[in-house]
């Protein structure tokens, strides 16, 4: 299962034939400028792996995000991640540099948070940012979510947690 097509974009499930591209994502200073340190080319593999196990457990991961001409965007998705000793559906993505500041990133997670209402049947989606990437932070504004907490689960700096309550999908509704 992956998110739909939008106007721009498509998706599918990273393989260890997007190494090359996820090595050259993860291991860029500018896109984990907010993490401890960029990843090795084998860390970028670690990072495939984990999410290719995230496929086969939940149904969902990171998913390669393209242009609808096939182009590497990067990478956007669902994991669930620990929240102040909780277990909470988290949206994530990393894009290329050189494709900031195009929508792509907030048209990435619109489809992400539809997946996780209508498939998923999620009734509640977070994004954990570091406090000091606005950039993040606004993609996540844009598609609804706002400052619920602060998580305190990282042995370094507390993270800002968005959410946004998707309630029940309609089928549920009816």
């Amino acid at each position: 299962m992956i998110p739909g097509k939008t106007p721009r974009l498509q998706f599918r499930q990273m393989t260890s034939g997007d190494l090359d591209n996820m090595a050259a994502l993860l291991g860029d200073p500018l896109v984990m400028r907010y993490y401890p340190a960029p990843k090795t080319r084998e860390g970028a593999a670690q990072w495939i792996a984990w999410n290719e196990a995230n496929y086969a457990e939940h149904g969902c991961g990171l998913w390669i995000v393209e242009t609808l001409h096939g182009e590497f965007l990067g990478d956007c998705g669902l994991t669930w991640q620990q929240v102040n000793g909780r277990l909470e559906l988290e949206m994530g993505y990393h894009l290329r540099p050189d494709r900031w500041g195009q929508g792509y990133a907030t048209a990435a997670a619109a489809a992400c948070r539809d997946f996780a209402r209508d498939e998923l049947h999620i009734e509640r989606l977070v994004a954990i940012v570091h406090p000091d990437n606005v950039a993040s932070r606004r993609v996540a504004e844009k598609i609804g979510m706002r400052h619920i907490e602060d998580d305190h689960t990282s042995a370094s700096a507390p993270r800002t947690v968005l959410g946004i309550r998707l309630g029940p999908t309609r089928a549920q509704a009816q």
